[in-house]
């Protein structure tokens, strides 16, 4: 066994595990901590493949502010988690369904990989991805080959923050809010009080 294939035996088993763990801790700040362990060993596999453009993307975007404002949002939300797992009961036969879909195509993924293609060892497929830069060379695959996938994803984190803004968003009755329709469709007379004022009475001390 060389010493590339040991660090990624290493950075592989450390982010499955911690991955796992991210699902199964009840503490919620431990999840996101474990989260931005399993994108630290994820950046250093990036890193082994060659793609250094991958990893300190990872680290940057994904560990300097997502994971990092997940964190904050965790410890600075007063969410009442024992109401939250009191549906997990009963929505965890759904749960358990969408995870045996997603596994299988994994597998059927793996098994459908035509591994005869893939270049026979390490440096071979250096040499191959080392011929343009690699920040180029993910534009041109991910733009045009993927770029409907793309788009898909970038729709799948926009329906995340909205689903995220709703669940913690609480109606307050004490507050008063704005209400900009009331505000503009109110009449001449709901927005002017026109008072006649004597002369010398205007202002009391």
């Amino acid at each position: 066994m060389t010493v590339l294939s040991l660090f990624f035996y290493l950075f592989a088993s450390v982010s499955l595990t911690s991955s796992v763990l991210v699902v199964v801790s009840r503490n919620p700040v431990h999840s996101v901590l474990f989260l931005i362990l399993t994108f630290f060993n994820c950046a250093a596999l990036f890193v082994l493949m060659g793609a250094e453009f991958l990893a300190m993307l990872l680290l940057v975007v994904y560990i300097g502010a997502i994971a990092v404002l997940f964190l904050f949002v965790v410890m600075m939300l007063n969410i009442d988690f024992a109401t939250l797992r009191k549906g997990m009961s009963k929505n965890a036969p759904i749960g358990v369904l969408v995870g045996l879909v997603l596994f299988i195509e994994i597998v059927v993924s793996i098994l459908g990989m035509n591994f005869e293609e893939l270049p026979n060892s390490f440096s071979e497929a250096q040499i191959t991805y080392n011929e343009i830069e690699n920040t180029r060379a993910l534009g041109m695959v991910l733009y045009t080959q993927y770029a409907y996938l793309f788009q898909c994803a970038g729709l799948i984190l926009l329906v995340a923050m909205i689903g995220a803004i709703v669940l913690t968003h609480r109606k307050r009755d004490t507050v008063r809010r704005q209400s900009v329709i009331k505000q503009v469709l109110r009449s001449r007379d709901q927005s002017i009080d026109i008072k006649k004022v004597e002369i010398g009475k205007g202002t009391s001390k």
